[in-house]
């Protein structure tokens, strides 16, 4: 059985029901698709699941999702054996014609993305964070100034979209501001980075489930005119900077010299596209999942309000874990192995479930209750350990505390009003929409 947010349960589902790779699973509600993770993980061996349909080919191979928290960590850990390349992505292999805008160094190994990942990991490090703090602090500011003048534009029983005027700003302004993206194309970054992580779903494609095969291809196709454009935009800049450096992250990138050569216009294209949409999407979802998760559980909220900044950390290791925001991940194996007790070959293709790994009944105890004060908390939900754990994990536990602290220092009373609009996709636990309602100051 598997506990609902309000209390219910939901009865036990069988394995053979459950079909990953058809993109109406991923519309069930949250709880049902927990239950169904919980469900594969009492099988006590991987399952394996048929490609998505793809045009003109049919399904593919298929793949082994791993569900346990066991599968995922040993397997991130390994990465001789489970390979990023040539995608660590989709399920599918990218074609050609995406390939070129996506192809970054998250498909890639070692040594190669170590090198890379060195120059990037710079303006990441703690004095680089460091150096932000105020930056983001007044950002943050800014923002929740802007959200009480919205409210006061509006009728007062009209809820705002929390998304819209909160979390999706200081993700994608501060990730805009290393990279030196201007202002003025911070509408047009979310516009584009929405289509290449919400590329199933249909308010950003236009493309339905009931389209069969030809979904895919053509979701495909629209994330590879977005990273076309955001190649272009990382084109126009990277000549500026190489032209004339201002210590951003673009004029790190595009001067660095690795193995004696500087990266390509399209490997400099591919790590911008990478950095701006991961930088934005992830942390504003986790930031939009945890003003619900207040809201749902006040005990909790009453709790970090407390102590703020005693209990701030913990609160933000398990908002990530509970709603872990990018669900799964794709590794290749290069060789035959066996693991725990599972024998893969050459060849296969496995998922690492994040969300899954983070409900694992052996490691978290009452893995589906939110609580802040979880010690300890070995969540994935920046990835898994080993070399491509989240580059910007440290910069995403700021910027969700910073919000928190000037939201709820603020606005003490901020609460979700209402279902949230989910992103239809089996990659990002995403909300486009949350409303909220609070009491200007």
């Amino acid at each position: 059985m598997t506990t609902r947010q309000d209390g219910g349960t939901i009865g036990e589902i069988d394995p053979r029901d459950i079909d990953l790779s058809d993109l109406r699973f991923w519309g069930r509600p949250l709880d049902e698709r927990a239950a169904a993770f919980a469900a594969l993980r009492a099988r006590g061996a991987p399952a394996f699941f048929a490609d998505p349909p793809v045009p003109f080919t049919g399904r593919g191979a298929g793949y082994w999702a791993l569900v346990t928290h066991a599968d995922v960590t040993e397997a991130s850990r390994n990465p001789q054996v489970f390979s990023s390349e040539p995608n660590a992505t989709t399920v599918i292999d990218s074609p050609g014609f995406l390939d070129r805008y996506v192809n970054s160094m998250i498909n890639m190994d070692d040594p190669r993305h170590a090198k890379i990942r060195r120059v990037v990991s710079r303006a990441f490090s703690p004095r680089m964070l460091a150096e932000t703090e105020d930056d983001i602090a007044a950002r943050a500011a800014r923002i929740v100034d802007e959200l009480i003048a919205a409210r006061a534009s509006r009728p007062a029983d009209e809820p705002l979209d929390f998304v819209a005027h909160a979390a999706v700003r200081l993700p994608v302004e501060v990730i805009c501001d290393m990279l030196g993206i201007p202002d003025e194309l911070h509408p047009r970054v979310v516009r584009l980075t929405n289509i290449v992580l919400g590329n199933s779903d249909p308010e950003y494609t236009g493309i339905t489930p009931d389209m069969g095969r030809l979904r895919t291809g053509l979701g495909l196709a629209k994330v590879a005119l977005a990273g076309r454009d955001l190649h272009r935009l990382a084109a126009r800049l990277g000549r500026e900077r190489a032209a004339e450096p201002t210590g951003d992250l673009t004029s790190a990138l595009v001067n660095a010299n690795i193995d004696g050569e500087k990266l390509t216009t399209r490997e400099f294209g591919t790590f911008f596209l990478l950095l701006v949409v991961a930088g934005n999407e992830t942390t504003r979802t986790a930031i939009a999942h945890g003003l619900e998760l207040l809201t749902d559980n006040p005990a909790q909220r009453d709790l970090l309000l407390e102590d703020f900044d005693g209990r701030i950390g913990g609160a933000v290791e398990e908002i990530v874990r509970y709603s872990t925001p990018v669900i799964c991940f794709r590794r290749n194996l290069t060789r035959d192995h066996e693991m725990n007790g599972h024998a893969f070959r050459a060849g296969d293709k496995v998922m690492l479930f994040y969300n899954s790994a983070n409900r694992d009944e052996t490691v978290f105890t009452d893995p589906d209750v939110f609580d802040i004060t979880r010690s300890p908390n070995p969540h994935v939900g920046f990835g898994g350990p080993g070399p491509h754990f989240c580059l910007g994990a440290n910069l995403a536990r700021r910027e969700i505390t910073v919000m928190f602290r000037e939201l709820f220092t603020r606005l003490p009373d901020l609460r979700a009003a209402g279902e949230p609009d989910r992103l239809m996709s089996s990659l990002i636990n995403g909300y486009k929409r949350l409303p909220c309602t609070f009491t200007a100051p």
